[in-house]
């Protein structure tokens, strides 16, 4: 490098071309003359020489070639203005100082070629003529030699001098990277932090131009910024003295300022997105363990960035520069299209960046502050114009709203939702202010702003779809501007009214009119979802509180006032309305609606409850009508076409049923027609028999409902069953009479009804193959459903004997036995539940494919269908069906297995001991037919012995492990020989942590079984035998 000649001021030195400057560059960059494309392919040696080449080469055209001198007196003259050493051992830096200095000479002769410029007054008979291009002006080649210069500076004057974690590693990016960290000597002169500061510095400097730092800031912003935190920021380890120190404090405080300033003046979506990658983790390319410690972003730069990315959120438009940021990111376009893992991708960010906005930062004062600050800036998302992010934006907008409402609902209320609501408040406040306090022609809120409120309630509560507490609360009060809104657009033109009419009367009318039909066209699109059915039965009840309202004023009212008698009039009035109100509603409904309105049996029970209650109300104040009597028997026939099997009816809706017991009762017993009275009580009947006993009163009745007129042997069928189902109860009725008539004689006689063949057990015993009667049958399938405890249970038994023996009658209705069976699995004696798993044993046994599968999903069902106890007792008797299929359990290897692995991870922990149990004792019959599962069971047993927090589970785990060996005595060595190990250790370490004594001495059993198989093993007994060979 030539020596530094005398300072020479920058208008005595004539301007160097820029041609001149960028052929340096080329110089300094060949051979390739493209770039870094030739250079890449290099390794170690090869590029340190090319480098060492290209310096010498452009110090002899500058020192050797005359018309290079304007350029040679440039950079002296650009030399002696810099205060860092450009010459050093390691060839790389002075690759870089060379670099800098030419582009700190472009940069001086771009500013000289603009401040000279003329470029005169435009001719306008040539208006058509572009106007002259500025001489600092590069050309796209141009460009594109400076971009590579840059990335030659960027990667030899700033990434190798980065702290690990600060930016994404050099070696990570390109082999070329990966070489160039190679070569770099960080142990000569100068302090890699002094070049890192000299290389920051540089480029800072050329950027000021405005060409040169959209060239720079657009592709190397994150290596800039990272290097200025770096010199910045990054913690000392000690107290440095002034000969150890690199960097001064005000060099320190310097590279803080020009960060600050650097983020004010960049694109702020570019500097949120730079500042995430530096704060986040190890990059994509980063596998091993070790590496990513290594290249984990340290502490100080992680708070630096969060608090950096604060600032920038804290700014003006920073919502949406962050949202700009985060998805720009990750590539804007791809979350616009139609791929579903982009799709997803997109949601995910969106909730990631709606956790980072609904974050209060350190920085802000207070949640409020914060919150006053941002909230406008999020309901400005949903307005965003950007055609290709506008989805995006506005999911990210919806996100945000539910996450603010979830973590902070009063201030999302204050902030968000009464600006939001505020124009639709605006008409609701007004609704309340007189007409005459109104001027004409007043714009209370504009179209505009109206319908951007309505597209914005539409974003919120549609598309977040999130029935939290502070939506529904904030919807309320306005829901009647929403729905006036709704009958306004859809309003039509009025019929002219006659003259003679009371105007104000039909307007009212007609208003009230359109506005109910308009409801019951809302409601008509809402009855799958079930709230049309929910509306028509509240309108019911309200119907039967207005009747019972009506009953109360219509009672004599005394008073002398004049005002008390007026408002006792206006109640009156204003109750006779919302009567005709509720009673128009009720007629649009009924015109509107289809017969499915009802969706389920809670709906259907809640009807025909408000129908009966309003029947009760009636009878109460003596107003019984003919209307009512058909509304009632329409209702209970609706009841008794269920009950007839038109709809299959399970547990949990008997239970339902029972509610109208009371109802039905009171019915039974007031009503003055005897049909009703008759059918109210056979109804009360059914459902407290679960449907086991019926009358030919309900039967009629529910083909009355229907309405149908079936075939004469259908009917005739019907009679028949209902003659045997009255037998069945008359002759019930007689022995209870005949047992109330022996007591009253003085023979105490307590024992319940119970049916012939179960009082007799021999005698039923002893019967052969078809011997029962159908009467007989019938009347045990009446007695498993009897209220007194020994007759059911015996009933259960007698059942289960017949499937035992095999009876034709009990096989041919097997699963109306197992329906009887599973429902008295819910019972609450053991002497009922106890014979009701008995016979679900033995009816497994006879058809195990058709029951075994109702049973596993039964059993593997979760709390919201069945209680715990009602699975633990299906446990049980899959653990009889385990015991008497045998081996022929093989068969059922797969749904049995899978169901009990999946019951151990059932939160209810007894389950978990009920579902290890059951997997102990289907393991025992398994043997070979264990090892394409063993390691599933294995690995289940051994987290579920060290992680579980429950005791019993614990216990049941081990006590798996010593069914198993003890099963397989001999054969555990061939079946386990894979996991014996693991089994060993799980053992031994039960034995020696395990604070649980039963835990320990269950491991201790499987210990002293696991010892008795491997001496077995390995010391087989020793036979006294003599073997007979026979020699071909």
């Amino acid at each position: 490098m030539a020596a530094p000649g005398p300072a020479v001021g920058s208008g005595t030195v004539e301007t160097c071309g820029l041609d001149q400057i960028l052929e340096a560059l080329k110089l300094l960059l060949s051979p390739g003359g493209s770039g870094s494309s030739s250079l890449q392919i290099t390794k170690h040696d090869i590029l340190l020489a090319t480098l060492k080449s290209n310096l010498s080469a452009l110090e002899d055209k500058l020192l050797k070639d005359p018309q290079w001198k304007k350029l040679k007196l440039l950079r002296d003259e650009i030399v002696n203005k810099a205060e860092w050493p450009q010459n050093s051992v390691d060839i790389t830096w002075s690759f870089t100082s060379q670099a800098l200095l030419l582009l700190l000479c472009l940069k001086e002769t771009m500013i000289r070629l603009a401040a000279a410029f003329n470029p005169g007054k435009p001719n306008p008979r040539t208006p058509e003529v572009a106007p002259a291009l500025s001489p600092d002006t590069l050309s796209i080649s141009q460009q594109k030699m400076v971009q590579s210069v840059l990335q030659f500076v960027v990667i030899l004057g700033v990434c190798p001098y980065l702290m690990p974690g600060v930016g994404v590693p050099l070696r990570y990016r390109t082999e070329f990277g990966a070489v160039v960290q190679d070569i770099v000597r960080l142990d000569v002169a100068p302090h890699a932090t002094q070049r890192l500061y000299t290389s920051c510095k540089a480029l800072l400097s050329v950027g000021q131009h405005t060409s040169l730092g959209s060239l720079i800031f657009c592709r190397h912003f994150g290596d800039i910024a990272a290097g200025l935190c770096q010199l910045g920021f990054c913690p000392t380890k000690k107290p440095l003295t002034a000969m150890e120190e690199v960097l001064t404090e005000e060099e320190r405080t310097v590279s803080r300022g020009a960060l600050r300033d650097l983020l004010d003046q960049v694109y702020q979506p570019l500097a949120v997105r730079e500042l995430l990658i530096l704060q986040g983790g190890p990059p994509q390319s980063c596998t091993d363990v070790k590496t990513q410690l290594k290249c984990r972003a340290p502490a100080w730069l992680r708070h630096l960035c969060g608090q950096l990315l604060s600032e920038r959120l804290m700014r003006p438009s920073g919502v949406q520069a962050v949202v700009q940021g985060i998805l720009e990111g990750a590539g804007a376009g791809a979350a616009g299209g139609s791929d579903a893992e982009a799709t997803a991708a997109d949601w995910k960010k969106c909730d990631l960046i709606a956790k980072i906005l609904a974050a209060c930062p350190q920085q802000s004062l207070s949640p409020e502050s914060y919150y006053r600050n941002i909230c406008p800036q999020i309901l400005d998302l949903f307005h965003f114009q950007d055609k290709l992010t506008v989805q995006q934006f506005q999911r990210v907008a919806t996100t945000t709203f539910i996450t603010m409402s979830r973590e902070q609902p009063q201030l999302a209320a204050k902030y968000l939702f009464q600006p939001m609501l505020a124009p639709l408040h605006r008409c609701l406040n007004t609704a309340e202010v007189p007409e005459n306090d109104i001027v004409p022609g007043t714009i209370l809120v504009s179209e505009e702003e109206l319908s951007r409120c309505i597209e914005d309630v539409f974003k919120v509560y549609v598309v977040g779809n999130e029935p939290l507490t502070v939506l529904l609360d904030s919807l309320l009060p306005v829901l009647g501007v929403l729905f006036s809104l709704y009958c306004f657009t859809k309003q039509s033109v009025s019929h002219i009214s006659d003259e003679d009419e009371d105007e104000t009367l039909y307007q009212k009318l007609s208003s009230e009119q359109s506005q109910v039909e308009h409801l019951g066209d809302l409601l008509s699109h809402c009855q799958e979802c079930g709230l049309a059915g929910d509306f028509f039965i509240f309108c019911l009840k309200e119907l039967t509180h207005l009747a019972m309202e009506s009953e109360a004023e219509l009672k004599p009212f005394s008073s002398k006032s004049l005002l008390e008698l007026e408002q006792h009039h206006a109640i009156l009035v204003e109750s006779q309305e919302r009567k005709l109100l509720v009673l128009q509603l009720l007629a649009v409904l009924c015109e509107r609606m289809s017969e499915q309105i009802f969706t389920n049996i809670t709906q259907v029970v809640d009807f025909v409850a408000a129908t009966l209650q309003r029947a009760c109300v009636s009878l109460a104040h003596e107003a019984e009508s003919t209307v009512e009597s058909q509304t009632l028997s329409m209702s209970m026939g609706l009841v008794a076409v269920m009950l007839g099997g038109a709809v299959q009816l399970k547990s949990s809706d008997f239970v339902v049923l029972k509610q109208l017991l009371p109802l039905l009762e009171k019915v039974s017993n007031t009503y003055p027609d005897p049909v009703i009275q008759e059918l109210a009580a056979d109804l009360r009947i059914t459902i407290s028999t679960h449907g086991a006993f019926s009358t030919e009163t309900v039967t009629v009745a529910a083909q009355s409902t229907l309405n149908k007129k079936d075939t004469e042997g259908k009917i005739g069928e019907q009679q028949i069953s209902c003659n045997r189902y009255t037998e069945v109860a008359q002759r019930h009725l007689e022995q209870q009479l005949s047992c109330e008539q022996s007591s009253q004689t003085g023979q105490e006689s307590n024992v319940a009804f119970i049916p012939m063949g179960i009082n007799e057990p021999s005698t039923t015993a002893n019967q052969q193959s078809g011997s029962i009667t159908t009467e007989q049958f019938q009347e045990v399938l009446l007695s498993a459903y009897d209220p007194q405890i020994p007759a059911r249970a015996a009933a259960l038994r007698t059942l289960s004997c017949w499937i035992e023996q095999r009876e034709a009658k009990a096989l041919e209705s097997q699963e109306q036995l197992l329906k009887i069976f599973l429902e008295n699995l819910e019972h609450e004696d053991s002497f009922v539940y106890l014979s009701a798993i008995q016979g679900v044993a033995l009816l497994s046994d006879v058809y195990p494919e058709k029951i075994l599968v109702d049973l596993l999903a039964q059993y593997d069902s979760g709390k919201d269908k069945y209680t715990p106890e009602t699975r633990m007792k299906v446990g049980e008797v899959l653990m009889r069906i385990v015991r008497a299929l045998g081996d022929m359990v093989s068969k059922y290897r797969e749904p049995l297995i899978h169901t009990f692995l999946r019951g151990v991870k059932d939160p209810d922990g007894i389950h978990r001991a009920s579902s290890l149990a059951n997997l102990g004792e289907l393991c025992q019959h398994l043997d070979f037919l264990l090892g394409p599962v063993i390691h599933e069971v294995t690995t289940c047993l051994i987290a579920v012995a060290k992680t579980d927090h429950e005791v019993q589970v614990r216990r049941a785990a081990i006590h798996v492990i010593v069914l198993l060996l003890r099963g397989l005595s001999q054969k555990a060595t061939e079946v386990l020989r894979d996991v014996l190990k693991d089994l060993y250790h799980l053992l031994k370490h039960v034995v020696r942590l395990e604070s649980d004594d039963v835990a320990k001495l269950h491991a201790q059993l499987a210990l002293e079984e696991l010892d008795e198989i491997m001496r077995n093993f390995l010391f087989p007994p020793q036979k006294l035998e003599k073997k007979i060979m026979v020699l071909p």
